[in-house]
């Protein structure tokens, strides 16, 4: 199958190379060419822009970071939307408002192309393994036609709803795995103040009824005292931007993830976007008593 793939960063790259080992035919496109070279070295056509991909390829993947560069490479100068062909697929894994997953849905079926909004958890380590999960909003008809790709990516697939709808099962994701971190500072800070061994805390609270993947990846950077990124907190804070707004817009109070929004942006404010979410651990111990 001809494919194509835009956003080569800590989750593309390797989501990319495993749809290449698998065999088809895959074209790229990289704001920096020297992130495509691995893929080129393993067979991977370099485009020159991403309307050159689509026109290339029958299935379009993209996962970028921010709602604007989704925009930005679907429908900017040379975008995607230039080269598509009728009855062409863009699946798009970033992480994105869900009205602004709608309207890109919307925009393209009147140029009669697909889009399936599928934005992913698993991080890096699941994008190498290919055991992501995978968030589908979309029609049904669409996925069945990418679900042997979307096996490639990941273990876990579940069709959602329509467009938006992956990406509001995103952030409910978001939600909950972050406000788990900010529960995990506040247990090891909590530990460490009352003069209690935070490590030995973590591995008891594992072996019980609270522990979890956070818990054990996350609370053992806290207690590591690890803060050099695994999953870099400006992104965590990003995607509670679109949480948040996603909520007004619906007037639901969600008053436990505000209180999460507020302790990143207390994260932000000290200029640790760039390292570890586990820094949560270090507002906590900014804000009281040492």
């Amino acid at each position: 199958m001809k494919l194509g793939f835009v956003g080569l960063g800590t989750m593309g790259r390797p989501m990319a190379g495993r749809l290449l080992r698998a065999g088809h035919a895959v074209s790229v496109w990289a704001r920096r060419p020297e992130a495509a070279a691995p893929l080129v070295e393993a067979g991977a056509a370099l485009r020159a822009s991403p309307a050159e991909v689509a026109r290339h390829a029958d299935i379009v993947f993209t996962i970028v970071t921010y709602g604007s560069d989704v925009e930005a490479v679907v429908f900017g100068e040379h975008g995607l939307a230039e080269g598509f062909a009728p009855g062409s697929i863009l699946v798009d894994m970033s992480t994105v408002a869900p009205g602004l997953a709608r309207g890109l849905a919307a925009r393209l079926a009147g140029r009669g192309v697909h889009m399936l909004d599928a934005p992913v958890s698993g991080g890096g380590i699941g994008a190498e393994a290919g055991t992501l999960a995978i968030m589908a909003g979309g029609e049904a008809a669409v996925l069945e036609r990418v679900r042997p790709l979307f096996a490639v990516l990941g273990q876990t697939l579940v069709h959602v709803g329509g467009n938006g709808a992956g990406q509001v099962a995103k952030a409910c994701n978001q939600m909950v795995m972050v406000a788990a971190i900010e529960a995990a500072a506040e247990a090891m800070r909590l530990a460490a103040a009352a003069g209690v061994d935070p490590e030995k805390v973590r591995r008891v609270l594992a072996g019980g009824s609270a522990g979890s993947r956070v818990l054990e990846v996350f609370g053992a950077r806290m207690t590591q005292r690890d803060f050099a990124a695994g999953v870099e907190a400006r992104l965590h804070h990003k995607d509670f931007g679109i949480l948040l707004a996603e909520a007004h817009a619906l007037g639901l109070p969600l008053p436990l993830a505000a209180v999460v929004g507020q302790q990143l942006n207390a994260l932000m404010a000290q200029g640790w976007g760039g390292c570890d979410t586990a820094s949560l651990l270090r507002v906590l111990e900014r804000a009281g008593p040492t």
